[in-house]
């Protein structure tokens, strides 16, 4: 029982980190392929982390201990998040994925980020904390809404436990999900600042929200900052992803099932990404004072869900 948890613990760790910078680049070459143009090659997350980790750190005279410490924080909360999203094997241990104490997790994370982004005192770095902080008043208790939702669905908490009931099960058993899969969508496009809401790929001041916030940042300390993002978004497509389409993702720890897995999620990753990047194409930046009714899609389909069960 301990070996497998240690075993569980290193690999799914391991597997987040390795898989998460292809699957930041992934979404980029879909978006260039359906403007027409060739993109990054696949590889271009992992030459951008490595040049970063060689570059030399740069501190603004103005920032505190704040700052240095951040990044550290920031990839520790969210890789202490990951160990609760199984993705290559399903642990035997139980209680080791609380779905409450995941979005804690996450806040926490976001909460030093946003504090980075004030301590230096840059103008930028203020403007995208706020605008964080104001979306996250909006959005988190949309998040909430939808956890909810999905632990109504599957009668757990246990992120481990719903991914078992889900691959025991079928979609046809739960029809509900699919409703909660377009609440977690929109959630996973807020909080990764993906297109209609933020810009990844732009530094203009009028769209920038998570860029601005770690404008301030330089070298290894970007570096983590950017690859706590990648974690980030790969753990949630993952919660999405193995929650609507679970097949594939091992049930023991055998050398076979989990490459069989590994394999699996990545492919789950490519069509993800394939969905997250025709999405990106086909929608503008929305305003920050209309984003609340993008928000509402979110709440609506959780509500939904929650009534359709308790007529059920």
């Amino acid at each position: 029982m301990i070996l497998n948890t240690v075993l569980y613990l290193l690999l799914n760790t391991i597997f987040v980190v390795a898989i998460s910078p292809l699957a930041m680049t992934l979404i980029k070459k879909v978006k260039a392929y359906t403007q027409g143009r060739v993109g990054p090659p696949l590889l271009q997350g992992y030459y951008n982390l490595f040049k970063l980790f060689k570059k030399e750190i740069v501190y603004s005279p103005n920032s505190s201990f704040i700052m240095r410490l951040a990044p550290y924080l920031n990839i520790g909360f969210l890789l202490a998040a990951s160990v609760m999203v199984p993705v290559v094997f399903l642990p035997q241990v139980s209680g080791i994925g609380n779905i409450i104490l995941f979005l804690y997790l996450m806040v926490t994370a976001k909460f030093f980020m946003a504090l980075a982004g004030l301590d230096a005192g840059s103008t930028f770095g203020g403007m995208g904390s706020s605008r964080e902080m104001s979306l996250s008043a909006i959005i988190e208790p949309v998040t909430i809404t939808s956890v909810a939702a999905l632990a109504f669905v599957l009668k757990s908490t246990d992120i481990p436990e719903m991914f078992a009931t889900t691959l025991n099960g079928s979609l046809a058993q739960y029809p509900t999900l699919i409703l909660v899969a377009f609440s977690l969508f929109i959630v996973i496009i807020v909080e990764t600042a993906r297109v209609p809401v933020d810009n990844p790929e732009t530094h203009l001041e009028l769209t920038m929200i998570h860029e601005a916030m770690i404008l301030e940042q330089t070298g290894p300390k970007l570096a983590l900052m950017e690859l706590s993002q990648g974690v980030k978004q790969t753990i949630l497509m993952a919660l999405l992803i193995n929650i609507v389409w679970p097949v594939g993702l091992a049930s023991n720890a055998g050398i076979v099932p989990i490459a069989v897995s590994m394999a699996s999620f990545a492919a789950k990753v490519l069509t993800f990404s394939i969905v997250v990047g025709v999405f990106e194409s086909m929608m503008a930046k929305i305003r920050l004072f209309r984003l609340p009714s993008f928000f509402m899609l979110a709440l609506f389909f959780s509500f939904a869900t929650i009534v359709f069960e308790l007529l059920a």
